[in-house]
């Protein structure tokens, strides 16, 4: 099918987005989610009870905290999937010590994969490069490395929403903007 890519702020209605989206293609078919947050305190343990809570029962769960390619082994091709989220998976690998270019490599094998396979993917992650840059080289390291990793999937994806106060806003491929303001200058 394709790959759908899903970044915007905290609470910005992504996950529901993706949960809606994959009920609508898959319709009773399981659903496939790959989940990436891991319950370190009594509010992660809230924040993921609300997220299952949120998607239909039938629907399989895979814990990917660090290792996205373990998870993506486990799927057949046919599936729909959802990936929630990106934001976590990068702090997960950020706060192990893992350098950012191997998260990258990672990163660009998962979304190639995902682009490429017959079922829906929708992957969701945050957008955290708008606001004032952090005071110390982690949170640096991890917006950076966020960044890329958002940038690497949306340029797989065949579709690609800004998700702000629960609207989702339609990306335009860079290149395809480029194209289209070449033909306009030559229409002149």
């Amino acid at each position: 099918m394709a790959l759908t890519f899903l970044v915007g702020g905290a609470r910005s209605g992504k996950s529901a987005l993706a949960v809606a989206l994959a009920q609508r293609v898959a319709s009773d078919d399981p659903v496939k989610v790959i989940v990436t947050a891991e319950a370190g305190d009594d509010e992660m343990v809230e924040r993921i009870a609300r997220h299952r809570a949120e998607r239909p029962r039938h629907w399989s769960t895979i814990e990917a905290p660090r290792s996205l390619d373990d998870a993506i082994a486990e799927l057949d091709d046919s599936s729909v999937t959802v990936v929630d989220c990106l934001s976590f998976w990068v702090a997960n690998r950020v706060m192990a010590g893992d350098a950012a270019s191997d998260i990258e490599t990672e990163a660009r094998r998962a979304a190639q994969w995902a682009a490429a396979r017959d079922g829906l993917v929708i992957a969701v992650s945050n957008e955290v490069g708008s606001g004032v840059v952090p005071d110390n080289a982690l949170a640096r390291a991890f917006r950076d490395c966020l960044g890329r990793v958002n940038a690497i999937w949306s340029t797989s994806a065949s579709r690609a929403y800004l998700v702000v106060a629960g609207r989702a806003l339609a990306l335009a491929d860079a290149v395809s903007v480029i194209d289209a303001q070449r033909e306009q200058t030559r229409a002149r």
